[in-house]
């Protein structure tokens, strides 16, 4: 068994990437969910203002990765991260791959002087909601997540909003 190691990713791992967040919708019961094409992923990770970042989990191949991006908080005055998307292929699961990912992003917060390191879980996913209290993650359930996107967007952003 090959040892694994963490890594920023690199845009040749733009096309293994794309299939895990595929598996990862998949796993998410929305196989149909991802519209990003590997030249998105590309721009949005190596492009010339770059939107996120990426490490993956290498052993003979990629096994897991995570994706993030800096967030800012008012009431800190502080950065902070928010993991946008954890996967760890099934057959790969219960080698510590997650918990390593989740240690190299609390390092890269530290290192950053954030304030926090944030991401969702789906409400049925008992198994993530497990592995994440035990590493000492604390669900906030007073905030109920709002979206806006398609029609509603474009309508929301055509609305005329100040009078008088």
């Amino acid at each position: 068994m090959a040892s694994i190691s963490l890594r920023p990713a690199q845009p040749d791992d733009v096309p293994a990437l794309l299939d895990l967040v595929h598996d990862l919708a998949i796993y998410e019961r929305a196989p149909n969910a991802v519209e990003m094409t590997a030249p998105m992923l590309h721009a949005a990770l190596f492009g010339d203002a770059p939107l996120a970042r990426a490490v993956v989990a290498v052993a003979d191949e990629i096994l897991g990765f995570a994706v993030y991006f800096t967030t800012f908080s008012t009431w800190t005055g502080k950065a902070g991260l928010y993991l946008e998307d954890l996967f760890v292929k099934p057959e790969a699961r219960g080698r510590g791959i997650g918990k390593a990912l989740l240690r190299h992003l609390a390092g890269e917060a530290i290192r950053r002087d954030c304030a926090r390191l944030e991401w969702q879980v789906l409400d049925w996913n008992e198994p993530a909601i497990a592995f994440y209290k035990s590493l000492g993650a604390e669900p906030l359930d007073e905030w109920t997540r709002y979206r806006v996107k398609g029609a509603a967007l474009a309508a929301l952003a055509n609305q005329e909003t100040l009078h008088g």
